[in-house]
């Protein structure tokens, strides 16, 4: 009895410790496993940083988006529904839908949107079939084939400037090269500045020159992306190259040539550069008849050379819904396109 007593009074031991505990700690504190409340700030902190990052990441763009691109667009719908004069930013006043009025009834409009869209076919149709033969060829094993690539990267890395410039120089009405040899094979010159369709024809050179090779390192990344066993199949089929091309190559390209296409398309909408330096001191007009005045330079012409702003922004806003239009049509295939694989 005095030993059991005896037991009952002494305080545990190590070994008999509750579980969780460590032996001889004292009340409230924590055991082994538990953070301490540096630990516990570095794991919050942790959490936070995990978080936090992706947003911090990507919030530059958005203010970028939002300042630049966002803000001005809403500003530019405000001012297409007013009257308002370059000379007299201060002075709004509200005409709400009558320049988009205007614009349907100009003729001038109809006639930007008609050189945009027969500039637009002129140059991409030619550019994307020449890019997908330069991206077939590269596609073979080719010596220098690296730089073969870099050359065909060079237009799009030249300026926009130096090559108008270049190709001004070229459709020269008084000793161009185009005219020279058009009178070396016995045909009359041309003035290309003038003329309807040369001017146009002139204009779209200069963008066939500059996007081609973009255009075929793309198509280039997407053929090098085809199993090799589809073309091992065809061979033993009896396919030629151009058969493979044709049953194998432009299938498995046709999402790719449908997104050069919608690309394309919209950069034809919005070409600007080429030929308003190719038209010279008559360059904001298209031309003396504006033959060759597309959306973009209707908008400049109207904004900057008049100073009507608010039919200028009525202008870029027509020219945003019809990217919108070609968006959604371009959604539309893909998703057809999709359904039919």
């Amino acid at each position: 009895m005095t030993s059991s007593k005896q037991a009952l009074a002494q305080p545990a031991s190590s070994s008999d410790a509750a579980p969780g505990k460590q032996p001889g700690a004292a009340p409230g504190t924590h055991g082994r496993g538990a953070p301490t409340g540096a630990d516990s700030w570095r794991s919050r902190l942790y959490r936070w940083d995990m978080k936090a990052s992706p947003y911090a990441f990507v919030a530059p763009f958005f203010v970028l988006f939002g300042a630049f691109s966002l803000v001005p667009l809403l500003y530019t719908a405000w001012y297409s529904l007013h009257d308002v004069q370059l000379s007299s930013l201060d002075h709004q006043t509200w005409a709400g839908l009558d320049n988009y009025k205007n614009l349907l009834s100009s003729d001038f409009f109809w006639n930007a949107l008609k050189n945009t869209f027969t500039i637009g076919v002129i140059s991409t149709v030619p550019q994307l079939l020449a890019a997908l033969g330069l991206a077939h060829l590269l596609n073979y094993k080719l010596r220098g084939s690296t730089v073969w690539r870099v050359v065909m990267l060079t237009p799009y890395a030249t300026s926009v400037a130096a090559a108008t410039l270049v190709f001004t120089l070229l459709y020269s009405w008084d000793g161009g090269m185009i005219n020279w040899l058009l009178h070396f094979v016995g045909v009359d010159p041309v003035n290309w500045r003038e003329a309807d369709w040369g001017s146009q024809f002139a204009v779209s050179t200069i963008v066939i020159w500059r996007w081609t090779g973009y255009n075929a390192l793309i198509y280039l990344a997407a053929m090098q992306a085809i199993p090799v066993d589809l073309y091992e199949s065809a061979a033993i089929d009896g396919a030629n190259r151009w058969q493979q091309f044709r049953h194998v190559t432009i299938p498995q390209l046709r999402p790719t040539i449908l997104f050069t296409v919608v690309v394309s398309t919209i950069g034809a909408t919005q070409l600007f550069g080429e030929v308003l330096l190719f038209g010279g001191v008559s360059g904001s007009k298209g031309g003396s008849e504006h033959q060759y005045q597309t959306l973009g330079l209707y908008m400049y012409d109207q904004g900057w050379i008049i100073g009507n702003l608010g039919k200028a922004s009525a202008i870029a806003w027509s020219m945003f819904l019809i990217l919108l239009i070609i968006a959604a049509v371009h959604l539309l295939l893909t998703r057809r396109l999709r359904k039919s694989q």
